[in-house]
């Protein structure tokens, strides 16, 4: 099956959801939920590593047309995919988990930020978006809750 390109992603998740602006950060290209632009950068739904970081190199996206879709999840969905949730690795090293971080189209923890409930896929099909919508869509809903918190400053506790 043909991998999706970034711009697709980008198109789609833009197109379902609003407040999504689409931003450069820490040499990433990410989607941001910041409607009006009232926060400086908004807060993440999903980035795009094009290139390995001198911390992060597990998936090597220094390949050829590789990328990496990154995405934070609920605690909840990540036990439900992956049984348990990493420690948090020292400095410049990768989860420990028993995943292949280079393989393709396959959704997995992140090798660096597993143990803050984030996932990736590597050059996903559109199957595998398929499969990853839901999430997207998680992303989105706990974005919305932080967003908010963040605009009124009140601490209110979401189930």
């Amino acid at each position: 099956m043909k991998t999706m390109t970034t711009d697709e992603i980008i198109q789609e998740v833009q197109n379902s959801f609003n407040g999504l602006v689409k931003n450069k950060n820490w040499g990433e290209v990410g989607l941001f939920y910041n409607p009006e632009n009232k926060l400086s950068k908004g807060i993440y739904l999903l980035t795009f590593k094009e290139k390995d970081g001198a911390n992060d190199k597990a998936s090597n996206v220094n390949r050829e047309d590789v990328y990496r879709l990154n995405l934070g999840i609920s605690k909840e969905s990540f036990y439900q995919l992956f049984g348990n949730k990493p420690k948090r690795p020292k400095a410049g090293q990768i989860i420990d988990m028993p995943f292949d971080f280079t393989e393709l189209d396959k959704i997995m923890p992140h090798p660096v930020y597993g143990w803050m409930s984030w996932i990736c896929v590597l050059n996903p099909t559109r199957e595998t978006f398929d499969k990853l919508f839901p999430l997207i869509e998680e992303g989105y809903n706990m974005a919305l809750k932080k967003y908010e918190k963040k605009i009124t400053g009140h601490n209110t506790v979401y189930n």
